[in-house]
Parts: structure tokens; C-alpha cells; sequence
């Protein structure tokens, strides 16, 4: 099977570019809709950060050191650098005693643009607070100091906190541990790569919690899912995907992307979708910008989950020139429709 196309690029009338890649819908049931190749195998990203939390929340750790929701949130973050988030990773540190140097995810200006240029007028020097990981890698070092792990390897594959991350991510793939290729993210944490169809199982299992999981593994499902639905500022910021597309369907999505054009969606359980839904995509080029908010945004329109009022200004994105003038428009190319049996 071969990626299809899933958004084209228009300048005039005329297709400039196209966005091709993998698409899979699945519910309770099975598969809800496909589209190019789901066995597709690539990096979660960090569309994993739910299951780089669970086994932070389930050992107790958030609750040893009193984590908050808003902090577990943070766990599963890829933040943006406003100060909202910055304050609130600094806070986690100081819960467990350390501080932004014992981070080991890297500096990186924040992705907020206003922000960022606020820092560059002030001539201020981003930390590693900044790093769209750093919610993600407090925990990581909650949980390592909760076991008494050596701090300054946590994010080294070999690592405790790492292998049980591994683990978790075989328990909710269906995949063995030892057939998960890692490689590290740009956060120089370990990052697995899985079939495209297995990331949406993933989901599906994080929201419905299925009784096959052991209870901690369920109630830490449970708060992940709360905190990500309730704070949707946290998990990406002002200008950031998965913010805007769960505030435009508040409590009914929980969004997570990923780098290099991934997308995971978890509709959760409602009269259309009882049993709850989930969307994985992967755009072959690894776009981010462009085709994955347009493909994304079509996507949870098509399946009824958003009105042809919301987020019209992402899907279809307009084209301007320096000017100003819309010039053309990237337009989704998906067409949502049973799969085969």
C-alpha cells in the first residue's frame, strides 16, 4: 500500500505542492476509515508523552512530591515557552528539589513567536525551561528520584525510568518491548518507533481504559486524560495545534502531536462514537505546519466532532504573499469512508 494524498498546496488554480501520508480511524469495534498505508512504521514523537507520564503517575511519584493536574499536564506537554508554562516547570523542579540545570533535555527558544521576540528585545537567554520537552523530562526526574534512580542519566535508554517508559509503550502498542526500534528524540530522551495503526490503538486504550490494564495503569489513564482535556493551554500554548483544537470541541478531544507530521486524536466516549474513537496520522514529508493542522482539522470535521464554523482560518489555511493578499490556500484532500473489510 502506498501513502496517499491527503492535502494539496493551491496557488491560483493550480496545485503547487501535495501532502501525502497515512491515515487510520479506529473505534471499539475496529477500523472506522484508512487511508494510505497504517502499517506504516515511524517515530511516535511526542505524541507518546501520555505514556512517558503513566509510569510517573503510576509508581506515585506525582503524588509523593504533590504533583497538581495542572503539573501532570505538564507531564504531557510540548509546550510552547510562555510564561505560564516556564513558571509551572520551575515549580515542578522545586517540588522535588532540583532545579533547570539538572534538566537534560536541551535549550531551544520558545515556540511562541511573541514571546520570543519579547526575550530577544529584553535580551534575555532561553533555559532549558523553554524546551517544549521540559514538562515531560521534571517528571521524568520526579519518578527517577521517587525510586532513587541516578538523576543524571533519567533520560539514557538503559535507564530504570526508561525501560519502564518502554514497557509501557509495548503494554498499550500490543508490541514486544524487544521488537520496538529506539532512537532519541530532540530532547535526547529515547523515542520508539511503532506501525501507524498501533499509535491509534494506543489512544483508544489511554481514553477507555480497558479492563485487561492493571488498576494503577487505569487510574493513571484516567488523570492524564483529565489533565490534558481540562488544561488545553498547557499541552501546546497560544498558537499551538492540539491547544486550538481542543478548545474549539472543549472536553470531548484530547489532542497530542508529534514532530516530523505526527498526529494523535482521542475522541472521547459520546452518542456517535459510544465506545470512543481514535485518529493517527503520519505525513509522509513530515510537515507540521502546513498539512498536518489542515489534514487534522478536516479530519475531526468530517467525523462530526467539529462545525464548518470552527477553526476555518487552519482548514483550508490561506496562502498570503508579502503583501498581505491571499494568494492561495492548502486544501485537505481526505475523504473519509468505511474501510474494506
Amino acid at each position: 500500500m502506498s501513502p496517499e494524498i491527503l492535502a494539496n498546496v493551491i496557488r491560483g488554480d493550480t496545485v503547487e505542492s501535495i501532502y501525502r501520508g497515512h491515515l487510520i480511524v479506529i473505534d471499539g469495534g475496529g477500523v472506522v476509515a484508512s487511508l494510505g498505508d497504517p502499517g506504516t512504521v515511524t517515530f511516535f514523537r511526542s505524541s507518546a508523552k501520555p505514556f512517558q507520564a503513566i509510569p510517573f503517575i503510576k509508581s506515585g511519584a506525582a503524588d509523593s512530591f504533590g504533583f497538581t493536574e495542572r503539573e501532570i499536564a505538564m507531564a504531557c506537554a510540548s509546550h510552547s515557552g510562555e510564561a505560564i508554562h516556564v513558571e509551572l516547570v520551575k515549580g515542578m523542579l522545586a517540588k522535588i528539589g532540583l532545579s533547570e540545570s539538572d534538566l537534560r533535555c536541551g535549550v531551544h527558544s520558545p515556540f511562541f513567536e511573541k514571546e520570543n521576540r519579547r526575550m530577544l528585545r529584553a535580551r534575555e537567554v532561553p533555559s532549558q525551561l523553554h524546551n517544549n520537552c521540559s514538562g515531560k523530562h521534571a517528571a521524568m526526574l520526579a519518578y527517577a528520584k521517587h525510586i532513587d534512580a541516578d538523576l543524571s542519566t533519567y533520560e539514557l535508554p538503559g535507564h530504570p525510568v526508561q525501560r519502564s517508559i518502554l514497557e509501557c509503550v509495548s503494554e498499550f502498542t500490543g508490541i514486544a518491548a524487544d521488537s520496538i526500534p529506539v532512537a532519541l528524540d530532540g530532547c535526547a530522551a529515547p523515542i520508539f518507533a511503532v506501525p501507524v495503526a498501533a499509535m491509534a490503538r494506543s489512544f483508544l486504550e489511554l481514553i477507555v481504559s480497558p479492563e485487561t490494564l492493571d488498576l494503577r495503569t487505569r487510574e493513571a489513564c484516567l488523570r492524564i486524560v483529565s489533565a490534558m482535556v481540562k488544561f488545553p493551554e498547557l499541552i501546546g500554548g497560544s498558537e499551538r495545534l492540539d491547544t486550538l483544537l481542543m478548545q474549539a470541541a472543549p472536553g470531548r478531544i484530547l489532542s497530542k502531536v508529534g514532530a516530523d507530521g505526527v498526529w494523535l486524536c482521542a475522541v472521547l466516549p459520546c452518542d456517535t462514537w459510544p465506545t470512543g474513537l481514535a485518529i493517527a496520522l503520519k505525513v509522509e514529508d513530515g510537515d507540521d505546519m502546513r498539512g498536518r493542522p489542515v489534514i487534522a482539522a478536516d479530519v475531526l470535521l468530517q467525523l462530526g466532532i467539529l462545525k464548518s464554523s470552527d477553526l476555518n482560518e487552519i482548514s483550508p489555511m490561506p496562502i498570503k504573499n508579502r503583501r498581505g493578499d491571499q494568494v492561495g490556500q492548502v486544501v485537505s484532500m481526505v475523504r473519509l469512508s468505511p474501510a474494506s473489510p
